[in-house]
């Protein structure tokens, strides 16, 4: 147990007891444990296997390289459509947890296997992701704009495009790319 991490799992949340059976059963697993994002991270050396956090509605074990997990109980969540390669494991009372003891583990330890046989998910090519109609012709009128965009980083560029291509409506596609345009030409990503 990591003491910097201690503070997650005594302050009051409605997960208090599920986070801590969590955090039980990854230990057990021979992980280091540390804080990312807010939240215990488990990992080995650098790279990241699985992480704690909670929500309204559930709590969830969050398996960075989860699309290359066998799931054969059906436990793995992908969190939403533009989520490549993390899948989540989602409890919503102690008893989900205590039950699924054993597929928690071996979830756990075939992570784990994944990480050392040096896995990947191979992920979408940003020229893979739908570009707006809207931003492409905004492009195409503002070639200082298309160099500044081509010049973000590929995860920049799939961040502004999946933001600008979820409106149904024209108009509001529309808009969100004018709010953002020199912030691209500022060179910097939506979040930034």
């Amino acid at each position: 147990m990591n003491p910097k991490v201690d503070w997650f799992f005594t302050k009051p949340s409605k997960w208090q007891d599920e986070f801590s059976e969590l955090r039980i059963l990854v230990l057990e697993s021979g992980l280091t444990e540390e804080l990312k994002w807010g939240c215990p991270c488990y990992t080995i050396g650098k790279s990241n296997i699985v992480l704690i956090h909670g929500f309204k509605q559930y709590c969830a074990l969050l398996f960075m390289q989860g699309a290359l997990i066998k799931d054969p109980k059906g436990l793995l969540i992908q969190q939403s459509e533009n989520v490549q390669a993390a899948r989540q494991m989602r409890f919503t009372k102690i008893e989900d947890i205590l039950k699924n003891k054993t597929a928690i583990k071996s979830y756990i330890k075939e992570a784990i296997k994944i990480n050392k046989a040096g896995l990947k998910v191979e992920l979408k090519k940003t020229a893979e992701y739908k570009m707006p109609v809207e931003f492409k012709t905004v492009l195409d009128d503002m070639p200082e704009l298309k160099k500044a965009f081509k010049s973000l980083t590929p995860g920049r560029q799939r961040g502004y495009l999946l933001y600008f291509s979820a409106p149904k409506q024209a108009k509001t596609r529309e808009s969100r790319i004018e709010k953002f345009l020199q912030q691209i030409l500022d060179g910097k990503g939506l979040n930034d």
